[in-house]
């Protein structure tokens, strides 16, 4: 799992790379990642294994760094989300829209880390730091609501992680799994996510 991806001195083999990756993001989209197998990636991609094992030592190796790309992308996105001097909601709509949109975008890594983490523990590991990134960010914006007045009494870790846990089933439930055969409205999705993240935090107590 150590072996580091450096740059592809030649066309040919950037190439290769990226159609191993592609086939690996289809095969998963098509039956998960536990079923897949390197064989598969290697047919899929029109490639032999050989070149597969040129580029990362197993499937596990080629998902971590896709998990860690993913944490760095989400990190980024999360920072411009997470930006001071805006209304609290349009702040909420654009922190959904980051994990949304980013879940979409990196389903592949989302749906593999997922399903090893329940079989996996260094996987496991992978999910719980994919996490607690968010959980982190969100915690901190209840600790601020509740110095507004919002959510009194609330524990902000557990509130958090309540959020993410919402966050991340939700997108899973829509783009990969019973929900991926309808047609889903991104916008429709963002609004729902946003209100109830929203909601979960900027309440206030019913007056005496």
């Amino acid at each position: 799992m150590e072996k580091a991806q450096t740059p592809r001195p030649t066309q040919r083999g950037r190439k290769t790379l990226a159609a191993i990756e592609a086939a690996a993001r289809r095969i998963i989209a098509r039956k998960g990642f536990l079923a897949m197998t390197v064989a598969d990636i290697a047919q899929e991609a029109g490639r032999s294994p050989a070149s597969f094992y040129n580029y990362y030592d197993s499937k596990e190796d080629l998902l971590a760094h896709w998990a860690d790309d993913f944490r760095k992308e989400a990190k980024a996105r999360a920072v411009v989300a997470y930006k001071h001097g805006v209304p609290h909601r349009e702040r909420v709509m654009e922190s959904a829209r980051a994990h949304w949109e980013t879940y979409g975008e990196r389903l592949a890594e989302m749906v593999g880390v997922f399903q090893l983490a329940m079989i996996n523990e260094e996987f496991a590991g992978h999910w719980r730091e994919l996490c607690d990134d968010a959980v982190q960010g969100i915690a901190e914006s209840v600790r601020r609501a509740q110095r507004e007045g919002y959510c009194p009494g609330a524990d902000p870790e557990l509130t958090a992680r309540a959020i993410v846990a919402m966050l991340n089933q939700f997108c899973y439930d829509l783009l990969a799994g019973a929900g991926q055969d309808t047609e889903i409205d991104d916008e429709d999705a963002v609004r729902t996510l946003g209100e109830m993240w929203y909601r979960a935090i900027y309440w206030r107590a019913d007056p005496a």
